[in-house]
Order: C-alpha cells, then sequence, then structure tokens
C-alpha cells in the first residue's frame, strides 16, 4: 500500500510504501529541502499555491511555519514559536466549532473549514482550513489555511 505524505516547509508531496525511514526511529524528513518531518496523508492532497503551513505539537502550540506563513501572517517564526496556534492566529471557526481539537483528540483530519484568521495587529482574513494530525506517538497536527477569494 502505497503512503502519501506532504511537505510543510515546501509542499512537496511525496509517496512512499513504507512509514519508517529504514531502520531508525526517528521521522521521515524532506527528500527536497530537508525539514526535519513530513506529514502523512490519507489520500493525496494538492494545496493552493498561496496555502500557509504550520506545525503543531500535542498541545496545538506552533512548533513550525512553512510555506506561505509569513505571507499570509506577516508573522516570522521568532514571534509564533511555542505559542497556542488559536491565540496567535486569532483564529474564529464558524459557529464556534473546534476542530483543531477534534483532530487532537481524535486523531481525524478536518477539511474545509471556514475560518476567520486574526494574526497579532492583523485585519481579520477569511480563509479554509485543512487541518491533518500527526499520525506518530508525539500527536501533533498540520494546519494549511488558504485564503478566501
Amino acid at each position: 500500500m502505497a503512503h502519501h505524505f506532504i511537505c510543510p516547509q515546501c509542499g512537496n508531496r511525496s509517496l512512499s510504501v513504507d512509514l519508517g525511514s529504514g531502520l531508525r526511529d526517528s521521522p521521515k524528513g524532506c527528500r527536497e529541502c530537508g525539514f526535519g518531518f513530513i506529514f502523512e496523508l490519507l489520500d493525496d492532497y494538492f494545496p493552493a499555491p498561496d496555502a500557509a503551513f504550520f506545525v503543531c505539537d500535542d498541545g496545538a502550540r506552533v512548533i513550525a511555519c512553512g510555506r506561505g506563513a509569513f505571507e499570509l501572517t506577516g508573522l516570522d517564526d521568532e514571534r509564533v514559536i511555542g505559542r497556542p496556534v488559536r491565540d496567535v492566529l486569532g483564529l474564529h471557526f464558524e459557529q464556534d466549532a473546534d476542530p483543531i481539537g477534534t483532530v487532537l483528540e481524535w486523531g481525524v483530519r478536518s477539511l474545509g473549514q471556514s475560518v476567520e484568521v486574526r494574526a497579532e495587529g492583523d485585519l481579520p482574513a477569511k480563509a479554509s482550513a485543512d487541518i491533518f494530525p500527526a499520525y506518530d506517538d508525539d500527536g501533533g497536527l498540520l494546519l494549511v489555511l488558504t485564503p478566501a477569494k
């Protein structure tokens, strides 16, 4: 069975028949840009060219900003790393839903969630959120925000 992966740093998609990285006990990294880990997708996923990637730990704190993050929010890595993603991006999902909590608790993906993004000191912007769980022992998630047109 083939497994689909995506790198949050460069957006490179890859396909692999094994989930491991040889006999090592470390996560798979990106072969294109060398980013430390990639996310497994349940099927192939094509992010929009202007999508922004945020990697979070099991407490929904940002641990890495990927491609498009600065362009969408105006915030650089130093201002967001270690902070709760909901707070730093000012995320407000429709109907006060909590898809981030659902992804962390149940380990399921949540696609096409309408969200308002209000990064610190920025005007509110509408976006679509795709959220993927990390399928490893550490937990966490990948948040992909695509600005609304």
